[in-house]
């Protein structure tokens, strides 16, 4: 009997490992629908317990950082996933949407170079992204 519920958990952890992931990639498209550049999407399951994956993008301007930040807020919640919290929607160099398995960083240019967070977490294992018109 336990090898098998051992096989149920695995396997809703992998499921959950993939719904994660389909949420953070959800996110970048939110990002991207924005223009968004830069995006790369790091996963940190295997390297810290705080959260799963960072979403890190940028914004040339605060009406930009700020245009990407709401679209990842309004999207997150009609798709219904919880935004735990939002930090810099002040002063817009910099804001964090924070959905607990994903954060989202959304920085103006020379924030972004300053904190550098891709070099901080380089041992994640990263995707990038590129906004296409069609």
């Amino acid at each position: 009997m336990r090898v098998g519920a051992g096989r149920c958990a695995a396997g809703k952890e992998i499921r959950l490992a993939r719904r994660t992931k389909t949420v953070a990639k959800k996110l970048v498209e939110f990002a991207l629908s924005k223009k968004a550049e830069d995006v790369i999407l790091l996963d940190l399951r295997k390297i810290t317990t705080m959260t799963d994956f960072f979403i890190i993008c940028t914004g040339k301007s605060s009406v930009q950082v700020k245009a990407i930040a709401d679209a990842v807020i309004e999207g997150a919640k009609k798709e219904k996933m919880g935004v735990y919290h939002v930090e810099g929607l002040e002063a817009l160099t910099w804001v964090l949407v924070d959905l607990v398995d994903v954060v989202v960083h959304v920085f103006q240019p020379e924030t972004r170079n300053y904190y550098q967070l891709e070099r901080l977490w380089r041992d994640a294992e990263t995707e990038e992204f590129n906004y296409e018109e069609d």
